[in-house]
């Protein structure tokens, strides 16, 4: 059986070998996240350089995301690693501290003390520790522990609530969005956007860094600052996609209202003919175990049914103890997940408006093949356009984005409910439409006395052209 929904996995220590990818992409991966807050650029330049080969020898395209850092505000080191809290212990942030104790600690985020006020909560190491600020002087921030632990070296710092003035892009960023465009990387992923403001200024630097290679990335606003949800409209509008990352986002507006919103993000984003993926913790326990819990098993579930683009591992697969099998059980999981769909596309189309030629052609291909139920909708497609715009509605028909062009085969991979399949270049509509039929029949897809339901664009080989539309019977060709 196919699965619609994809899986985005991070490769890190524990799959970077090829024995593992290979694994990983047999197993079902079909995009590979990078993540640029850990290792070097050339780190980053020899693990995509590996998912390519792999995913060639595996006869697939597999797309590449580059996930940022962003201005992770964290504290220093401690003398001797790490240090132990109490509830009602005094402790200082210090911008100036070079190296922490007991009674305070650096930062490497030097304007937090401009950001702060009397009475506002500090959480660190994902909300583990809580602090409550007394007073601020100059670079020192009091606070009292309101609720202890351990603390060691460069944990996190989110303000509950939010607030806090860093931007979204740094140094770091720009410098690693040049390394991303240097191996093509598919999706940009950003870390703490706060505005439209912010995505625009990442993807100008991408495609200006990507232009030398004729390539654009797709773009992830991943939204995980307080300030970002009632910007959410615009950021959308702003960016390819959003990725739901659950872990500052909850650290920020607390960890009941993370469900809630997670629901109504990626309803809006399918709502505005974007991505969405849903990212932290989803299998957390197979970082050291073989099974995961129940409850991971319904929130990978559940998110599925919210209508979830990709559903994304992070330790898991990077430096857990059990890649592959993380996921092998979260495809499984999906698959399960999507046999409870319940399929009424003609409820999603009564409150749709668009304007456009090609957009009428893509719902006009669910709807037709919904109503006929053929056996698969062939797009043939040269910018992935017309195969997101029928993502954006659940139907049990498989999708299958047809293109001779390699970057928007590693694109469409994410796009829920799509299969891509390389076609040759041609302005020769009859022979490449005997070529998608001749396809989906070599894949098993369909069989002769099928119906299957095409789109493309006349003349043959522009971009964003899909103009047509035809009710095919296979062995017609």
């Amino acid at each position: 059986m196919q699965r619609a929904t994809k899986i985005v996995a991070t490769i890190g220590p524990a799959s970077s070998d090829i024995d593992t990818l290979t694994r990983m992409v047999q197993a079902g991966v079909d995009v590979m996240r990078l993540n640029f807050s850990h290792g070097k650029a050339q780190d980053h330049i020899d693990r995509a350089r590996l998912v390519r080969e792999v995913a060639a020898s595996c006869g697939r395209e597999v797309a590449i995301m580059a996930d940022l850092q962003g201005p992770k505000i964290r504290v220093g080191k401690f003398e001797h690693g790490k240090i132990q809290l109490v509830r009602g212990a005094k402790f200082i942030l210090d911008a100036a501290c070079e190296l922490g104790n007991q009674e305070q600690v650096g930062l490497d985020y030097k304007e937090l003390p401009r950001d702060l006020k009397v009475a506002d909560v500090l959480l660190l190491n994902d909300g583990l520790i809580v602090l409550v600020v007394d007073k601020v002087l100059g670079s020192q921030i009091h606070t009292t522990v309101k609720i202890g632990g351990e603390l060691s070296n460069n944990k996190g710092i989110n303000r509950q609530g939010g607030g806090l003035s860093a931007q979204a892009l740094t140094a770091k960023d720009m410098e690693d969005i040049k390394t991303a465009m240097s191996f093509q990387a598919d999706y940009i992923a950003v870390s703490f956007p706060k505005s439209a403001t912010d995505m625009q200024m990442a993807r100008q630097l991408a495609n200006i860094a990507g232009e030398e290679y004729r390539h654009k990335p797709l773009m992830i606003a991943k939204i995980e600052r307080a300030e970002a949800i009632p910007a959410l409209q615009e950021i959308l509008d702003a960016s390819d996609g959003i990725m739901v990352a659950r872990g500052d986002l909850a650290v920020e507006v607390g960890n009941a209202a993370v469900p809630a919103l997670q629901k109504r993000m990626i309803r809006m984003a399918r709502a505005s003919n974007k991505l969405a993926i849903t990212a932290t913790q989803m299998m957390e326990s197979m970082i050291v175990n073989a099974v995961p819990t129940r409850a991971e098993v319904s929130d990978v579930a559940n998110a599925v049914l919210d209508g979830t683009d990709a559903v994304m591992t992070s330790a898991e697969t990077a430096s857990g103890k059990y890649p592959v099998e993380t996921v092998e059980t979260m495809a499984a999981i999906c698959i399960e997940a999507e046999k409870s769909e319940d399929f009424r596309l003609d409820a999603d189309f009564l409150n749709v408006t668009f304007n456009r030629i090609d957009q009428s052609i893509a719902y006009g291909a669910l709807f037709t093949a919904y109503h006929l139920r053929v056996k698969a909708i062939a797009a043939l497609t040269e910018s992935g356009s017309t195969a997101l715009w029928m993502s954006r509605h659940n139907i049990d028909i498989p999708i299958f984005a047809m293109t001779p062009i390699k970057a928007t085969q590693r694109k469409a991979s994410l796009y829920r409910n799509v299969r891509t399949l390389e076609l040759a270049h041609s302005i020769d509509r009859e022979a490449v439409l005997k070529e998608a039929q001749d396809l989906l029949l070599a894949k098993g897809v369909v069989q002769k006395g099928d119906m299957i339901v095409v789109t493309w664009g006349e003349p043959m080989g522009q971009v964003g052209g899909t103009n047509a539309l035809k009710i095919m019977k296979i062995g017609d060709y």
